[in-house]
């Protein structure tokens, strides 16, 4: 296992990577809060400007891996409320193509720091 570590990105706010490359051709990223890495705050605003953040966060991460988005195999979407799920799509649908990841999205109830969306994502090399 390898560590994965992008400075583009907030730093881990407990005893996990921000990613770990498996040595067999995978890397996971760990859930990506919606915390931007410059002021240390969530963006202004609600659900759609969150999951842009976190987004953001896992595509840094995944950058410093020498991968993108583009590499993303599957994403697991963790939401406050259902009732933002489709807020969520719109912002996420703008930053993924065909083919598309495969996901999951669930409701939790609650996330770290009080956030509204969490993103982890599973990317192949």
């Amino acid at each position: 296992m390898k560590p994965i570590h992008s400075d583009k990105a907030p730093a881990a706010i407990g005893p996990y990577s921000q990613a770990i490359s498996s040595g067999a051709g995978l890397v996971f990223v760990s859930g990506q809060l919606p915390i931007d890495p410059a002021t240390g705050a969530f963006p202004e605003g609600g659900v759609k400007e969150q999951t842009r953040q976190s987004l953001i966060n896992a595509a840094s991460i995944l950058e410093a891996a020498g991968l993108s988005l583009k590499n993303v195999v599957k994403t697991t979407v963790f939401l406050a409320d259902m009732a933002d799920f489709a807020a969520m799509n719109e912002v996420y649908a703008q930053f993924f193509s065909a083919p598309f990841p495969a996901r999951s999205a669930v409701a939790v109830k609650t996330l770290p720091k009080g956030a509204l969306v969490e993103i982890e994502c599973i990317a192949a090399e």
